[in-house]
């Protein structure tokens, strides 16, 4: 098979291994292939771990685990079904309430979520707590009287995605 590629030709009858070198030098975020060996014991190989190494994973989309790449992306051209900013509505229904947190309300799940698999629940791509801070200024918000000695996920009180309540309160 012959994909055209940013008007380059990729050869990709190819193994697994050699395709995915070919696709992950053009595109970020390719899965990398796991032979039969690393997934008995739940390792993978892939740019981020070439020794392939064990890794853990909390959590791993669905259609990723199962292999259902389809699911999201077309099989000829590992284009997206749809804009990203529509495609994980296409499965997930958001229970927001009437305000929604910036990158939700923008359609930037990927801010926020890895597509495929992440070492934190629900596919984030840090610790909640730690996470927020990339944000928001952890100055500001501790010197808050209501988060002093606070050592749980802000997800505890807050809703990530939106809330009818100030401050996507609970």
């Amino acid at each position: 098979m012959l994909i055209c590629v940013a008007g380059l030709v990729l050869f990709c009858g190819c193994e697994a291994g050699t395709r995915y070198q070919v696709l992950s030098f053009f595109f970020d975020g390719v899965p990398a292939p796991e032979d039969q060996s690393s997934l008995s014991k739940g390792a993978g190989t892939d740019a981020n771990n070439p020794a392939g190494r064990p890794e853990q994973h909390a959590s791993k989309h669905g259609p990723y685990a199962a292999k259902l790449c389809a699911a999201c992306h077309d099989p000829n051209t590992n284009a997206l079904l749809l804009p990203k900013d529509k495609l994980c509505l296409k499965c997930h229904d958001l229970q927001t309430g009437r305000k929604q947190h910036g990158p939700v309300a923008s359609g930037s799940c990927l801010v926020c979520h890895d597509p495929h698999r992440a070492s934190n629940e629900h596919l984030l791509v840090a610790p909640a707590r730690e996470f927020c801070m990339f944000c928001h200024d952890p100055k500001e918000i501790y010197a808050r009287e209501a988060h002093r000695g606070i050592t749980t996920s802000c997800t505890v009180c807050h809703n990530p995605h939106g809330s009818d309540n100030d401050y996507f309160l609970r």
